[in-house]
């Protein structure tokens, strides 16, 4: 196979150079150049917020994998210069094109956002819809939701490991056992480049089957790979929100019971499961994550299109301080 892979440094689109490098396939990445390319990969060089695809006039590729969440004219302006130069379109989309609030259970078929918007959801799914206009059935739509692992930009998950890493008390949000549904990034980087060597078309809703691990699993797992000594006071959900905590951006991953939790944490994935996707055990997650934070210094990469996520130490210090009067979930 002969892959371009549209981006190819970070988070998502490094993890597919490096699962297809390891397959023997042949690997272009087009991105700005601001960073190395890896070894044994052709690097093409341009600026898709500027329009600048010229590199991208030439050359012939069995598949594309492009993960790009800005503007959606940047997606259509690739397609049409690839034109039929590529044999099929892989566009990393989001659970987020569904029709909010998207409820437990929801498959494939659930209403979608219009695409005519300009925030998150709405640009994902315009790029679906350029994808899916020039490729039609040779168009995958890898509908990601939650995404951990190595390389991870985000912060998500890398905040976690940092704070608790840190040790002492730690406020941990229940219940204990709400169930998560999220995807490491390497099995999502497989899974696609399977399906695109197998001809898949089409949307698939790409996380792990809800409950492939509870919050209670995730942040003790955090503290077993760690080493540390931090003690997690588990809080239930209605005190964290009465403190003016958010959920998912101040305390990363967790959702309260209810209707968001279902849209982001019980969606349907039997589609992707029959068409083989595997996900590994979040210890796996976890630690490899870890073992990478630590390997380049402990502070991991942001975003510059996102706002960093994660607690004030000064709040967490309050609620801890006052469970004794708000109460405090037991186990």
């Amino acid at each position: 196979m002969e892959l371009l892979v549209l981006g190819g440094t970070e988070f998502v689109g490094r993890a597919v150079v490096e699962d297809a490098v390891e397959r023997g396939w042949g690997v272009t990445v087009f991105n700005r150049g601001n960073r190395e390319v890896p070894r044994g990969v052709r690097g093409l060089r341009g600026d898709r917020a500027k329009g600048e695809l010229g590199e991208l006039a030439a050359g012939e590729w069995d598949a594309v994998v492009d993960t790009w969440s800005g503007d959606p004219a940047a997606v259509r302006d690739a397609v049409r210069v690839l034109g039929g130069r590529v044999g099929r379109y892989g566009y990393v989309s989001s659970r987020s094109v569904y029709a909010y609030p998207a409820g437990a259970g929801l498959d494939e078929d659930g209403a979608l956002v219009d695409g005519k918007g300009d925030d998150y959801a709405d640009v994902k799914r315009a790029g679906e819809m350029a994808a899916q206009e020039a490729y039609g059935d040779a168009a995958l739509l890898v509908r990601a939701g939650l995404i951990l692992g190595p390389y991870e930009n985000i912060g998500r998950l890398p905040w976690w490991l940092r704070r608790i890493a840190r040790g002492g008390e730690v406020l941990a949000p229940g219940p204990r056992e709400s169930a998560l549904q999220y995807i490491d990034v390497r099995d999502l980087a497989g899974w696609t480049l399977d399906a695109l060597a197998a001809g898949l078309g089409g949307p698939y809703n790409l996380v792990s089957p809800p409950g492939h691990t509870t919050m209670g699993e995730l942040l003790e797992t955090c503290v077993r790979v760690t080493g540390s000594d931090a003690a997690l006071r588990w809080v239930a959900p209605e005190v964290v929100e009465a403190a003016g905590i958010e959920p998912w951006t101040d305390l990363p991953v967790w959702l309260p019971p209810g209707e968001l939790h279902d849209t982001l944490h019980r969606g349907d994935v039997r589609k992707a499961l029959g068409a083989g996707l595997r996900c590994r055990p979040v210890g796996e997650t976890v630690a490899d994550t870890w073992r990478w934070l630590e390997g380049i210094g402990g502070v991991a990469p942001q975003r510059p299109d996102r706002e960093p996520v994660g607690l004030d130490p000064e709040v967490e210090r309050g609620v801890l301080d006052g469970l004794d009067g708000l109460g405090e979930l037991a186990g």
